[in-house]
């Protein structure tokens, strides 16, 4: 047979079987080639100019080889073996077998490849890449069994990599009241802070007289006082748009962001202490990592977020994201106009005006759907239940929570809805409930000036059966002041009291 660059892989090893366990041994590049999945898609469609790009190795030196191999085993002199007619590598169109490549571009990364390298490789074999397709890989090679935490220290090397395609891609496109669009404007309001911030820092920085520092100080601590509202956009995510992708499947890549999410939220309370502590040294350090960070997830949420949320999620889960967007506000921005144009939120089912209403027989007595619903959005405590499955089916929707929910959460996995440094606990505290091994796990913080305790109950039935659990989170820094009495007969000199 002709053996030249444009040989297809397939085809030869179909011809010469014995050639798979020479590649193999030969260079631990092609020991992947071993694996049926990659023969199956790449093994299809590669031609040996590829598998030599794939591999690194100079395309005269792989031809070159399998010739003598094929004469060393068979006595056969293949014709060709040059590679003046290869010319450049073509890329990969299939989209299976461009997603292996990808992988495997990624998997060499994280095996301390080197960036640059692997960047040629990726022009040489892809050429262009969506944002849709690397949440999809990062997703794969998850379930594979990379590390989460692994991917999340270098997904700003993944963007590296493929930045020069991303950047080629059109930018998405949403109209106004989408979803998507308030969070590309929130971004544009983000961006122009952290240039300011950084202009400012600039001034600290670069040894301006005190006055001049002092007063970028100032700007500076003034500048982060409104990036606090990142946590309205970030939430927006973890409780809106995560939760959509995860029903289609993607939870890798939403997972790794929220964790990202979680170092940018601890650098900004260290930079409000650095701050407070008045180092400048300290500030300016702490100042550059986190505007840098944020700028990074800028980057991440426009090249791959939101290209593969435009991919992967319909209308109806837009619907959905918009339905929780009042719940937990906006950042930087006004509140966004409705969207389809005219459409408000969908009835709930049971909440038609002028349906019957139900008595429901409790434990003591009858109460109606409404009464239940009044009773527990006025409690002074904030109620989620999670049920037997774990899965979220019920939060108090008060006017003002402690902590945000969104109707997104509803249907969600309780370890989804938690950020990931969290999940052991989450887990561990479900397990001692189920096994009976405790009732009640009860924590205590400090945020904003308020005194939070939280705790989860273990709810079981009559014969002891675990029917889920029940978190209940109170404000409680007005009671830990109360002293002396105030009895019932007092009640009108109260002063949110009133005559009887």
């Amino acid at each position: 047979m002709t053996l030249d660059a444009k040989t297809k892989l397939a085809e030869l090893l179909k011809s010469y079987p014995f050639l798979l366990e020479f590649l193999a041994g030969w260079s631990p590049k092609f020991a992947k080639l071993r694996n049926p999945l990659l023969r199956n898609t790449v093994g299809k469609l590669a031609t040996l100019d590829q598998v030599a790009a794939m591999g690194d190795i100079p395309l005269d030196r792989l031809l070159a080889a399998i010739g003598d191999e094929v004469r060393r085993l068979t006595g056969e002199t293949v014709s060709g073996g040059s590679a003046a007619a290869g010319g450049p590598a073509p890329a990969f169109t299939d989209r299976a077998a461009k997603k292996e490549v990808l992988k495997d571009i990624i998997r060499d990364l994280h095996a301390g490849g080197d960036a640059d390298a692997l960047k040629e490789r990726f022009a040489a074999l892809v050429h262009d890449v969506s944002g849709a397709e690397i949440g999809a890989m990062e997703q794969e090679l998850i379930s594979e069994g990379l590390p989460q935490e692994e991917v999340r220290k270098l997904c700003d090397v993944h963007v590296k990599v493929f930045e020069d395609s991303l950047d080629a891609q059109p930018a998405p496109q949403a109209a106004p009241g989408h979803p998507l669009h308030t969070l590309v404007e929130e971004n544009k309001a983000l961006a122009r802070i952290v240039a300011e911030a950084r202009d400012a820092l600039a001034r600290i920085k670069n040894g301006a007289a005190p006055e001049g520092r002092t007063a970028a100080t100032a700007r500076l601590a003034s500048l982060f006082d409104d990036l606090a509202a990142i946590e309205k956009h970030y939430l927006k995510k973890e409780n809106q748009l995560f939760p959509r992708l995860e029903a289609k499947g993607i939870s890798g890549p939403s997972k790794v962001m929220w964790a990202v999410h979680d170092d940018i939220r601890a650098h900004l309370k260290d930079l409000r202490r650095a701050l407070d502590l008045g180092d400048t040294g300290l500030v300016a350090r702490t100042a550059e990592w986190v505007l840098q960070e944020i700028d990074d997830m800028i980057t991440k949420e426009e090249k791959i977020l939101f290209p593969m949320s435009l991919e992967m999620l319909d209308e109806a889960d837009w619907s959905r994201v918009k339905k929780g967007e009042e719940e937990i506000g906006y950042a930087w921005i006004g509140p966004a106009p409705s969207w389809p144009q005219g459409t408000g939120p969908s009835p709930e089912a049971g909440g038609a005006s002028g349906a019957p209403r139900r008595e429901i027989g409790l434990d003591m007595g009858f109460l109606s759907a409404e009464q239940i619903d009044l009773m527990l959005t006025h409690l002074p405590v904030d109620i989620s239940f999670v049920d037997e499955n774990d899965t979220v089916v019920y939060y108090s929707a008060a006017p003002e929570r402690i902590f945000p929910r969104s109707p997104g959460v509803i249907g969600r996995k309780v370890q989804d809805c938690h950020p990931p440094k969290s999940v052991d606990t989450v887990e561990r505290i479900l397990a001692a409930f189920r096994s009976g091994r405790r009732d009640v796990a009860e924590f205590w913080i400090e945020s904003g000036g308020k005194f939070i305790h939280i705790r989860y109950f273990a709810l079981r039935d009559g014969g002891g059966v675990y029917k889920g659990s029940l978190e209940v989170t109170q404000d409680v820094t007005a009671i830990r002041r109360l002293h002396g009495e105030r009895r019932l007969l007092d009640w009108d000199r109260a002063p949110d009291g009133g005559d009887v």
